[in-house]
């Protein structure tokens, strides 16, 4: 007998999703794309570049690993530190070109060592499509190529931080871009417990993991 009932909530994908920044003296840039209006999740918002993990994420080699703290974090719960930074990575080339290593043939081969952990979000469980994503970060320094990718996200460009945070964005990317800001102003320490994003009977709640 099949005990999923329609009152079952869908269990969320792990996900891995990429804030790329660049600095210009104190002015701040971050990377957006919109999601095509066809997309069955998010479609018609922006968004940073990212998507599920697949399970190659998880074997593939890399230039240099997340650093340890990044990794320790990344790893709870489960152990999927790794598998997270080459999705965002992996994903990131994809979606707009840019690499984060190197890439020869158009295989891609990820450095991890710049990457860090700043928010983690789970979708309501309501949700049909459900994610538990990691939100990363990197300086736009630490990335080669050209814009582009596979037109998954459109509009695809750098948007000044305090035009990207009065735009018409979802909850979670409003929160994660809030985050950036108080990284970058040093009011909150990469080295704290990260920020948890979920919500309860359909309101958002937010704590810092333990």
């Amino acid at each position: 007998m099949n005990s999923f009932s329609p009152t079952t909530p869908a269990r969320p994908r792990d996900a891995a999703s990429l804030l790329i920044y660049e600095r210009n003296g104190d002015n701040v840039s971050v990377l957006m794309g919109k999601r095509a209006k066809g997309h069955r999740f998010l479609p018609d918002v922006y968004v940073f570049p990212g998507g599920r993990v697949d399970p190659e994420d998880l074997t593939t080699g890399c230039l240099s690993p997340l650093r340890t703290p990044v990794s320790n974090q990344l790893s709870t719960p489960g152990d999927m530190a790794h598998g997270l930074g080459v999705a965002a990575v992996r994903e990131t080339f994809e979606e707009t070109g840019l690499v984060i290593g190197k890439c020869e043939d158009n295989i891609l081969q990820p450095d991890l060592s710049n990457l860090d952990y700043i928010v983690r979000a789970i979708t309501p469980a309501g949700n049909p499509i459900r994610f538990n994503t990691r939100f990363l970060t990197v300086d736009a320094a630490h990335i080669t190529g050209d814009l582009g990718g596979s037109g998954e996200l459109i509009d695809l460009r750098w948007f000044p931080l305090d035009e990207a945070l009065a735009m018409p964005l979802v909850d979670v990317t409003e929160f994660v871009l809030e985050e950036l800001v108080s990284i970058l102003s040093n009011k909150v320490s990469l080295s704290d417990p990260v920020q948890l994003y979920t919500y309860r009977n359909g309101v958002p709640s937010v704590r810092r993991e333990k």
